[in-house]
């Protein structure tokens, strides 16, 4: 089997200038571990120029054929010895959580104003991998790739960046919904709990407002207020998306799957002992540690689908992540890979999580569509990775933006199960992308 060709370049711990350099490549991905203080966050990838692009719009059974024959028509390489990365080449892009609607049999009736493709994957055959903990970066080019191809990569890198216009909302972002509108399908959600028709749904409102200059700026300003580690930068045709997300979807290394769902939350507190105070109040909420355990028994149930019975185990539960606007009760899942699956199809039967849905899975996705007036598009879908090793990494794609028509659109949610309470409920909403949303600057009325 051939190797990948290793180049190591100078390590920079903020990855923006770099995608600054090879934009002009187009179609650039960024999976950026904007907080790589943990494991979590170790390395970084950035690419472009990808050889092929796979869209759905309706079909997602053929989308995610082609993304198979793809990877694998590419082939996978071996490491240079002592030398062995997360990715190297490969499929990477999104998968917006309105793809869900053509792997599941759901009703249409949210209003589709934003009008992503479901599906976006880039065939990468290069990349430009970080390793944070090490502080050390390498361009890593599959066999396939043409010298003068490589060449034009090395060459983009050492280029100065042209100087990229700033970024600033025309107006102040603002709640589609009021929050009489929120109550209404909060009192729904309570009266399908009530009749046994669901457990736990995940409610979501969106924010907007138009924009001018560069999104690219904008996401700089929001990696800087809220780094996570799993962010995400990519630019497509039709829009522009920014995810400062904390959450791992899936991911898949040497056949071993992780996921690791989020669900309770708090806001940090203004002083040392007040934070200290709401985060082991969250620690102890019963009412979080049972949301928390429902969506930890829909994971495991997914991962069975793909995974060899009996390996499916939790080794972490209701841990605490502390970020700079909210603390989460995180748990993981892991098992098996079986050898008849590959990450793919695990990746179709999980999709969309279960820590964004609720419980019972399908049922939940039906009261949303019914609730929320208009589609989620990128927001609880995935930014991520499928190498042509069989691995992957897909985050789940909240606190997420997505730039498009000079409009900038943002979503906040959370879970509502029966004794929830409908003003604690809508202030986490709020709570979650506050910090967003005041982290990007209006214009002046005579700069407009």
């Amino acid at each position: 089997m051939p190797e990948y060709q290793l180049t190591e370049v100078a390590y920079h711990a903020d990855p923006l200038p770099r995608l600054y350099s090879l934009r002009g490549l187009g179609h650039v991905v960024l999976l950026d571990s904007a907080d790589n203080r943990s494991h979590l966050g170790r390395y970084s990838i950035l690419a472009a120029a990808p050889s092929e692009i796979i869209v759905s719009s309706g079909d997602a059974a053929a989308a995610f054929d082609q993304v198979r024959h793809q990877v694998q028509h590419l082939g996978p390489a071996t490491w240079p010895a002592g030398q062995a990365l997360p990715f190297g080449a490969g499929a990477l892009g999104y998968l917006s959580y309105d793809l869900a609607r053509e792997l599941e049999n759901l009703p249409s009736l949210a209003t589709d104003d934003i009008g992503l493709p479901s599906l976006h994957l880039g065939l990468y055959l290069w990349s430009l991998v970080s390793d944070h903990l090490q502080q050390r970066c390498w361009l890593v080019c599959h066999p396939s790739l043409q010298d003068a191809q490589r060449q034009a990569v090395l060459d983009a890198l050492h280029q100065t960046p042209l100087q990229q216009p700033d970024f600033s909302l025309l107006a102040p972002f603002l709640a589609e919904q009021s929050k009489a509108e929120y109550a209404v399908a909060f009192a729904r959600i309570q009266h399908y709990i009530q009749a046994g028709d669901c457990y736990q749904i995940n409610l979501a409102q969106r924010f907007s407002t138009s924009y001018q200059g560069d999104p690219l700026a904008a996401y700089r300003l929001l990696r800087s207020a809220s780094p996570t580690p799993f962010s995400a930068y990519m630019e497509t045709p039709h829009a522009s998306l920014l995810s400062l997300s904390p959450e791992r979807f899936l991911q898949v290394h040497n056949g071993q799957v992780e996921t690791r769902p989020i669900k309770g939350t708090r806001a940090r507190g203004k002083t040392l002992d007040e934070d200290q105070a709401l985060a082991t109040e969250l620690q102890h909420c019963l009412k979080d540690r049972a949301e928390n355990l429902m969506i930890v028994d829909l994971l495991r149930n997914d991962l069975g689908r793909t995974c060899v019975p009996g390996s499916i185990r939790v080794p972490e539960l209701f841990s605490l992540e502390s970020y700079p606007n909210v603390h989460h009760l995180v748990s993981s899942v892991t098992g098996t890979l079986r050898t008849d699956c590959d990450a793919l199809e695990l990746l179709r039967t999980a999709f969309p999580g279960g820590s964004i849905t609720g419980a019972p899975k399908i049922r939940a996705m039906e009261i949303i569509e019914e609730l929320e007036p208009v589609r989620r598009s990128l927001y609880c879908g995935g930014v991520g990775y499928i190498g042509c090793e069989g691995q992957m990494d897909f985050n789940i794609a909240i606190r997420s933006l997505v730039c498009a028509n000079q409009q900038i659109y943002c979503w906040g949610g959370g879970g509502i199960v029966a004794d929830s309470d409908l003003d604690a409920e809508y202030q986490e909403t709020l709570t979650k992308i506050d910090n967003l949303l005041r982290a990007l600057p209006i214009a002046r009325a005579d700069n407009q």
